[in-house]
C-alpha cells in the first residue's frame, strides 16, 4: 500500500515539474491578472446577482426572502406588456432588420468601384454617438408637419404620421431606428465571410445566366450558412436585451407601448419611489439570462447539423 502511495507521489511531482519547465508557470503569472479582473468585475457581480435575486436589499442591509422575488414579477401586469413588447421588437427586427445587412455586403461586394467608400458609410452609423444618433432620429421623427418625415410623406400626398408619439408606430419607429445603428457592423461581418467564397462558384453561374439574385439564393446562402445561423442568433440575443432606444426616445412610452425587459429592471432598480428594489431587478435579470441561455442551447443544437452540411 505504501509503495503504491509513493509512486503516486512520484508520479504527481514529475508531473508537476514537466508542466513548469514547460512554462506552465509562467503561462499561469501572465493569465493570473487577467484572470482576477475578470473575476472582479465579471463572475463577482453575476454571483451577487444571484444571492441578490433572493434578498430583500437596499445595497446596505439584506434580508432573505427566498422566491418572494420572482413571485413579486410574475405578478406584475408590466411584466407581461414588457415580454410582449420585446418580443415584438425581436420579430420587427428579424424580419426587417436581419436581412438588410445581408443584401447590403452583397450590393457592396458587387461593386468594382469606391468598395472602400460604400464600405465605410455602411459603418458610418456604429461610430455615431448613440445620443446623438437618438437626438438625430427625433428629429426626424418629429410630428409636426415640417418632420423631416412627415415633409417627405407631404411631397406624396400622405399627411402627418405621429411617429413615436403613438402607441401603434412607435416600437416599429424604434426597429428602423436600432437597424439604422446596428447593420454596419454586420455588413462588416458578411463581408468578411463573403471573401472565403471562392470566386469560381460566382463565375459558374454568371456562365449560367444567373443574375444577382440568384447567385445570392444559389451560392451566397448555401456558402454563408454557419455566419447566418451566428448572427440569427446574437440578432436575438440583442433584441432581447433591447434598451437604449425605448429609454431615450420614448421611455417605454406612451402607455407602456414600448416597455421592454430591460427597461422594466431600469425601473425596478432606479424608479421606484420608496427606493430601488434591487431584488425584483435581480431577480428579473436572472430570468431573462436563463431563458436565453436555454434559447442559445436548444438553437444550437437544432442548428448543429444544418450550420456545418
Amino acid at each position: 500500500m505504501s509503495s503504491t502511495t509513493s509512486r503516486q507521489r512520484v508520479t504527481v511531482v514529475t508531473r508537476l515539474t514537466r508542466w513548469i519547465t514547460g512554462g506552465g508557470l509562467s503561462t499561469l503569472t501572465f493569465l493570473l491578472p487577467l484572470l482576477l479582473i475578470f473575476g472582479i468585475f465579471s463572475w463577482w457581480p453575476i454571483l451577487r446577482a444571484g444571492v441578490m435575486s433572493f434578498q430583500e436589499t437596499n445595497l446596505v442591509t439584506s434580508q432573505w426572502v427566498g422566491f418572494d422575488n420572482f413571485v413579486k414579477v410574475f405578478h406584475d401586469p408590466s411584466f407581461f406588456i414588457a415580454v410582449k413588447n420585446t418580443a415584438y421588437f425581436a420579430l420587427l427586427a428579424l424580419v426587417f432588420g436581419y436581412p438588410v445587412p445581408l443584401i447590403g455586403a452583397v450590393l457592396i461586394s458587387e461593386v468594382r468601384r469606391l468598395k472602400g467608400l460604400y464600405t465605410a458609410l455602411a459603418y458610418l452609423p456604429v461610430v455615431v454617438p448613440p445620443v446623438v444618433a437618438v437626438l438625430l432620429w427625433k428629429f426626424f421623427y418629429s410630428g409636426s408637419a415640417t418632420g423631416v418625415f412627415n415633409t417627405v410623406l407631404g411631397w406624396v400626398g400622405i399627411g402627418p404620421q405621429p411617429w413615436i408619439q403613438d402607441a401603434h408606430m412607435a416600437m416599429p419607429s424604434l426597429v428602423l431606428a436600432a437597424t439604422w445603428g446596428a447593420a454596419g457592423g454586420t455588413v462588416i461581418i458578411y463581408l468578411a465571410a463573403l471573401t472565403s467564397v471562392p470566386p469560381e462558384l460566382y463565375d459558374a453561374a454568371e456562365v449560367d445566366g444567373a443574375g444577382i439574385w440568384r447567385k445570392l439564393w444559389n451560392v451566397t446562402m448555401p456558402q454563408l450558412r454557419g455566419v447566418l445561423f451566428i448572427t440569427l442568433i446574437l440578432q436575438i440575443i440583442g433584441t432581447a436585451q433591447v434598451f437604449l432606444e425605448p429609454f431615450l426616445f420614448t421611455g417605454g412610452g406612451p402607455a407602456n407601448a414600448t416597455l421592454t425587459i430591460l427597461l422594466l429592471i431600469y425601473r425596478y432598480a432606479f424608479q421606484n419611489s420608496l427606493g430601488g428594489d434591487y431584488g425584483a431587478a435581480t431577480a428579473l435579470s436572472l430570468m431573462l439570462a436563463a431563458f436565453l441561455a436555454i434559447l442559445s442551447l436548444v438553437y444550437f443544437q437544432a442548428t448543429k447539423r444544418w450550420s456545418t452540411s
